[in-house]
């Protein structure tokens, strides 16, 4: 199956009332890892760039993203769908849907709210002009190294929630209910209670940030109350590392050429067991 909307994807994880797992990808290997774990466990799954990782660390571009993707979700039989992850500049924001992502994600929680939506509602006009879809997030994620999960002023309030959608135009939203960005301190809490009252009080799907490091039997609760996208970076990306390292330090006869197909072995095998929480 070639490349779908990611709006279709999210219809089928609200539909099965589960959460479609979308990975950060940043080259060829965690893309191809990506979209054949997917196959084969059968499910369908979310790649997705984070901007930084181009601009700032000098990973893949855009185009070369998405070129890798279509590629190689033309090559697996299970819906593959590609996204742009945290954004905070428009014009970069317009190359991506240039580029053909169908969804994209305007961040703008760090701002005040009437600054958030409009600016939210600005890039909702050019990319519904497009076809594309648009995530937007209200309340503060943030990052698991300032322990800030505990502050419930922090978190996003429903009603807000619902106004927020409706004026701002996203198609589905990220919301703070208790995770954070990066490895934790300790074990999180996620506030199911508040995540069942923005669900109850929205028609959108929502989306969960910070997914490293959340106990399974938390996620499986937060996917049947409203999570339809559940966003991994960290952990994914520190085991191509350890991969990395560990793949150095024990040659065994092997060299850089076999590091590949070594490397997809280990993250496919996290991944297919990460996937099944998917129940699609």
């Amino acid at each position: 199956m070639s490349l779908v909307p990611v709006k279709d994807i999210l219809d089928m994880a609200v539909e099965k009332n589960t959460s479609v797992i979308a990975f950060n990808a940043i080259d060829y290997n965690t893309i191809y890892s990506v979209c054949h774990a997917a196959e084969n466990v059968g499910k369908p799954v979310l790649v997705m760039l984070y901007p930084e990782h181009h601009t700032l660390n000098r990973w893949i571009d855009p185009e070369g993203f998405a070129a890798a993707v279509k590629d190689v979700a033309s090559t697996v039989s299970v819906p593959i769908g590609m996204h742009l992850d945290h954004c905070y500049d428009f014009n970069y924001i317009i190359r991506a849907i240039r580029a053909g992502f169908s969804c994209v994600m305007y961040d703008g929680s760090s701002l005040p709210i009437e600054e958030n939506i409009a600016n939210t509602r600005k890039v909702v006009d050019v990319a519904n002009a497009f076809g594309v879809t648009v995530e937007a997030e209200l309340g503060h994620v943030g990052f698991a190294a300032a322990s800030e999960q505990s502050n419930l002023d922090l978190y996003t309030k429903p009603d807000v929630a619902a106004d927020f959608i409706e004026r701002s135009g996203c198609t589905s939203l990220a919301v703070a209910i208790g995770s954070a960005h990066g490895f934790y301190k300790e074990t999180p809490h996620l506030q199911i209670e508040r995540l069942a009252e923005i669900n109850a009080a929205t028609d959108a799907p929502l989306v969960l940030h910070g997914g490293s490091g959340i106990p399974n039997d938390q996620l499986e609760e937060a996917f049947v109350n409203g999570i339809n996208k559940f966003n991994v970076g960290t952990e994914f990306l520190q085991l191509y590392l350890d991969t990395m390292g560990e793949f150095t330090r024990n040659l065994n006869g092997r060299w850089m050429l076999d590091f590949p197909t070594y490397l997809q072995g280990v993250l496919m095998e996290y991944l297919e067991k990460k996937m099944e929480l998917s129940k699609f």
